[in-house]
């Protein structure tokens, strides 16, 4: 790859308006993938800032024997992948099954390799090129208009699983946990809208804006895109170390400082929810040791309590060493999807996920993210997220919450609608 780094006084605009401006470009191209950490302070930090985009095709891959394929590709260290990992690829680690309505049809799986891509720091940015049109791509970039944050007008959102509804579905997760078939589930419902006519990329800026967080992002895959404001990390691998961080535990935030600290207080000394972050780092521990060095799986953190604009949520941190005959892939293949997506014991709540929810969740609590040439990833998991489909005007979101025995099931759907609320906000919904 060509490198060229920029700084400010390099440029006749400012690096946040040249970042503005790069967005708009990249959106041109069929291919696009962003990550934005949002200058936001988290432990291991937030994602990269990286802007990448392919005038190419993405690359195709198998629908059995996925994990081999992407195996394959990461054996050709390319200097960066940019794509995601869908949620039903659980069903090529478990003898699992995904019957329920597809209204979106984003691959399983996918990642492309960028033909550029530019990484943005506090004081330059630094362009790569696949090939040597560093200075033709910056004077292009400079020349495109910045696109406003928009939020799209004439939205209706329709909520798949009514009140009353959701309502019984937690009373047969509850039977269920009586029953000793799970002691954890992660219930979702969707919001959604047939035939909706908007524009990606300023409805992402628009998101973004109310509810910035670490693991933000933007995907364009021709015609479908996501739009990303995710607070959890999935996996993160830096050398043979390997960072996981579940989150469980949501309160909202308050009106003012003192507010807030008291409610971030009360989600600390909540023992519903601590019992659920208990119980989901116990998970990712597991998952965690099917390919780490035994011994070396440790919790960095527990219980930790993190404010964001919209909620606070508890956060704990996972980490292990990879054994040396592991990869990244094996990593995956154990720790996927992400356990505070589905409950536990893991295989028990994705059977049961499937009986009651009512559409698949296609990119929802799968993960998003980017591998590099070195073999190392980072990926967040797929919340607090759009998906649509631009050629059939599909658009939708999920949003769920953990249910245990002692779960009230309007606690549980008031928990849901707060999660919703900055989707719902931006979309002119409330």
């Amino acid at each position: 790859m060509f490198t060229e780094e920029i700084q400010e006084k390099d440029l006749p605009i400012s690096l946040e308006e040249f970042r503005l401006k790069a967005l708009a470009w990249a959106d041109q191209h069929p291919l696009v993938a962003y990550y934005n950490p949002n200058d936001i302070p988290y432990p291991h930090h937030g994602f990269e800032h990286i802007l990448a985009l392919s005038s190419g095709t993405p690359e195709v891959f198998p629908v059995t024997d996925t994990y081999t394929h992407l195996e394959k590709l990461l054996a050709q260290k390319h200097p960066l992948l940019c794509g995601y990992l869908g949620y039903d690829l659980k069903n090529q680690t478990e003898k699992l099954s995904s019957h329920n309505p597809d209204h979106l049809g984003f691959p399983l799986l996918t990642f492309f390799i960028p033909e550029v891509y530019l990484y943005f720091n506090k004081e330059t940015i630094t362009i790569y090129t696949s090939t040597d049109n560093r200075k033709h791509i910056v004077n292009t970039i400079l020349v495109s208009e910045c696109i406003a944050t928009a939020p799209p007008a004439g939205i209706t959102m329709q909520q798949r699983v009514p009140r009353e509804k959701y309502k019984r579905q937690v009373e047969q997760v509850k039977k269920h946990i009586l029953e000793g078939n799970v002691y954890e589930l992660n219930y979702c419902m969707e919001f959604f809208s047939e035939e909706a006519r908007i524009n990606p990329l300023p409805l992402y800026m628009a998101l973004n804006a109310a509810s910035p967080t670490p693991f933000s992002g933007y995907l364009k895959l021709q015609d479908k895109y996501l739009m990303c404001a995710s607070p959890e990390r999935f996996l993160k691998k830096e050398g043979q170390r390997l960072i996981s961080q579940p989150i469980k535990g949501t309160i909202r935030t308050g009106s003012t400082p003192e507010e807030d600290r008291a409610l971030q207080h009360q989600l600390r000394n909540d023992e519903k929810e601590l019992a659920e972050n208990m119980m989901i780092v116990d998970l990712v521990r597991n998952d965690l040791s099917r390919s780490c060095a035994t011994g070396t799986v440790q919790v960095e953190e527990m219980f930790g309590i993190y404010g964001f604009r919209q909620v606070s949520q508890m956060i704990s941190t996972v980490v292990g060493t990879l054994k040396p005959e592991n990869t990244i892939v094996d990593a995956l293949k154990g720790a996927f999807p992400m356990g505070s997506m589905t409950g536990a014991p893991k295989i028990s709540a994705m059977q049961l996920i499937e009986e009651l929810e009512d559409t698949k969740r296609g990119l929802y609590s799968g993960a998003f993210g980017h591998f590099t040439g070195n073999g190392d990833c980072d990926f967040n998991v797929v919340i607090r997220s759009l998906q649509y489909n631009a050629s059939t005007g599909y658009l939708n979101f999920m949003v769920g919450s953990a249910i245990t025995y002692d779960s009230d099931p309007d606690r549980e759907y008031e928990e849901c609608l707060l999660k919703a609320h900055a989707m719902l906000k931006v979309l002119g919904q409330v």
